[in-house]
């Protein structure tokens, strides 16, 4: 099987990975999916994820389906690199290699252009046409006109919020403060019409290339507000050169007055969702977040 082959007869790939020879290299595919580097009879590579044998709830409906059009739909702006999708079945997802190289400053001001040349690009709605996943936790697509906050608020901060309360993952501080940030949303902005978004950017998902590229994986696309994207950069440590990403970001498409203050804001969605999905861990995470938002 070589890549001609492959892109020609996408659902052959299980039957080969069962009978075939084909070389597979476990590599790191994040903390859900098992990945692994597939080398053809060519010399190609695709990287390849599974869901996990061992998950005793299997894979959700739709997971791989709804990756593979929101890789689609970034990949189609033309914008910034994304991975083609390849193969894109029920049980499998198998994209174009991209060989890691270093995060240098420039790459970081072409990957800063190229995501405000992504975000310009835009949507149709709030929401997308398909199922929505960020990580392994269902998320709301369902297409919106908007307005923004009201929209963020009901479908990106109160659910997970729900989800984190159940699970017993924060207190009722942090609850408070999470809710008085939703009572206050339409204080914050967001009069733009809905950009076309990664939508699980922090920095785990820019993939720094060796052809000098930083490339988006795993994305949560949807259209929404570009300030998440940025705000979700910022995230556990920062992405490598973020100063760079976003000064040629604003070259591009300047950003709106109180762009750093209202970081927080959108940050609370991400972090809600790792309430959500690992437990108090991000407690506090979320704290210092919400009284960030609410000393705007």
């Amino acid at each position: 099987m070589d890549l001609a082959y492959l892109r020609a007869h996408p659902a052959q790939l299980p039957l080969f990975l069962t009978h075939q020879r084909i070389r597979e290299t476990p590599v790191s595919g994040g903390n859900i999916c098992t990945a692994s580097r597939l080398t053809l009879d060519d010399g190609n590579s695709v990287f390849a994820k599974t869901w996990p044998e061992n998950d005793p709830g299997g894979i959700p409906d739709n997971f791989f389906d709804t990756e593979a059009a929101g890789l689609r739909w970034l990949r189609e702006a033309d914008a910034v690199p994304v991975p083609e999708v390849i193969v894109a079945l029920p049980e499998l997802l198998a994209l174009e290699w991209v060989e890691p190289g270093a995060a240098t400053p420039e790459a970081a001001r072409r990957f800063g252009a190229g995501l405000a040349a992504l975000h310009r690009a835009g949507a149709p709605a709030f929401g997308a046409e398909w199922p929505g996943f960020i990580g392994a936790l269902s998320q709301d697509n369902t297409p919106s006109d908007g307005p923004w906050p009201g929209w963020f608020a009901r479908r990106r901060l109160v659910p997970y919020l729900r989800r984190s309360v159940d699970g017993g993952a924060l207190s009722g501080a942090e609850v408070t403060l999470v809710e008085q940030v939703i009572d206050r949303i339409d204080e914050y902005g967001g009069a733009e019409p809905p950009a076309r978004i990664h939508g699980d950017l922090w920095p785990g998902n820019v993939l720094w290339g060796v052809d000098g590229r930083g490339w988006l994986v795993d994305p949560a696309a949807h259209g929404g507000h570009r300030e998440t994207d940025l705000a979700q950069l910022a995230l556990f440590g920062g992405a490598p050169h973020l100063e760079e990403i976003l000064a040629a970001y604003q070259e591009v498409w300047p950003l709106a007055d109180g762009w750093r203050e209202r970081i927080p804001v959108h940050q609370l969605h991400l972090l809600l969702v790792h309430t959500a999905s690992f437990g108090a861990a991000y407690r506090d995470a979320v704290g210092t977040a919400a009284r960030a938002a609410l000393s705007v």
